[in-house]
């Protein structure tokens, strides 16, 4: 094949080695372990390049400056490259598949994300096929979007949740359908495929620091632990309500320091606890009042995308009654618009 895929490697699971405090990544060793794979230099793969990041990281420890590391290294590549495969941990997989979503303006490339339940350097790994797979669909240039392939499953990045810490089927897609599967042949699924608009060049948008606060809703809170977050310096918070966006009605202090911060200037966000489903505010009466107080609701979308989308709005400079708009509106394939 004439195809030529950049190999991001970020640290997690998939490359980490055994040591006296757990497994941990290890500088310089993950070009090892792809050399013992053979089936990367068979004739009908794909050219590939690794970079290795540095430092290497469990995913816990990727947030905001990490996305911008990522994002900078696709972008600096672009035109080199068919295609990409970013390994990733799996703990905040979605998170960051979700936040590169967004950042990369413009995408006309594969760009999958995947990883490992179980370290390469173990005989039980279920990396080697997810490695490989990723390979390949990033070289077809088909699924034009951010994705991870995980188990047979190459799905919607910022559609993703992992599900499982477990089993090696460890994302799912709760409300949407698979973008491919992966049997005897990959399988697209092109209606559930993104088509970019042809007319938007390739954009890099960095994602800024900003503070937002995810909140989940329990039988009996105390809603004073709400308080904290009542401040001008607070930019929004997403707030994970029951069923379809609702909240206690009987006890008004939660509703109360909802009005306080749309008052300071915080945007509110609701989506639902439900694993599969969608907020949607006013549907029943104890949600009437998040509607009246101007809270958004983040219909179908998983809270790793709210994440993700807010901190991409906050960063692009728009004024807050677009972003409220924005929140609510289809970007990137993030949501169902009903």
């Amino acid at each position: 094949m004439d195809k030529k895929v950049c190999i991001l490697y970020t640290g997690g699971t998939i490359g980490m080695v055994p040591t006296d405090r757990g497994y941990a990544p290890k500088k310089g060793y993950f070009q090892s372990l792809l050399d013992e794979i053979v089936q990367l230099r068979y004739e009908d793969m794909p050219q590939w390049d690794l970079v290795e990041f540095d430092p290497l990281l469990d995913s816990s420890d990727v947030a905001v400056d990490e996305w911008n590391s990522i994002g900078q290294a696709i972008s600096s590549r672009y035109d080199e490259y068919d295609g990409f495969v970013v390994l990733h941990g799996t703990d905040t997989m979605a998170y960051s598949a979700s936040a590169l979503s967004f950042m990369l303006e413009g995408l006309d490339k594969p760009v999958v994300f995947t990883g490992s339940q179980i370290p390469m350097c173990q005989v039980r790994s279920d990396g080697r096929d997810n490695l490989i797979n990723s390979i390949l669909i990033a070289s077809q240039g088909i699924a034009n979007e951010v994705c991870i392939f995980f188990a047979g499953k190459l799905i919607r990045g910022n559609r993703a949740t992992k599900t499982s810490a477990d089993d090696l089927i460890a994302f799912t897609s709760p409300n949407y359908p698979p973008l491919a599967s992966v049997g005897i042949d990959i399988t697209y699924n092109r209606r559930a495929l993104n088509r970019p608009m042809p007319t938007t060049d390739f954009t890099l948008h960095k994602m800024e620091h900003v503070p937002i606060a995810v909140l989940k809703l329990f039988p009996g809170m105390r809603f004073d632990l709400f308080e904290p977050l009542v401040t001008q310096d607070m930019k929004a918070v997403i707030l994970e309500a029951f069923g379809s966006g609702n909240i206690p009605s009987r006890n008004t202090a939660l509703i109360d320091s909802i009005h306080r911060a749309t008052e300071n200037g915080s945007l509110i966000a609701v989506c639902s606890q439900c694993y599969a489903g969608t907020a949607r505010l006013g549907t029943y009466a104890t949600s009437g009042e998040l509607k009246d107080s101007g809270a958004v609701s983040c219909l179908d979308m998983t809270t790793e995308a709210a994440v993700a989308k807010l901190y991409y709005l906050f960063s692009v400079g728009i004024e807050e009654p677009v972003i409220k708009r924005a929140l609510g509106t289809n970007l990137r394939g993030e949501m169902s618009i009903c």
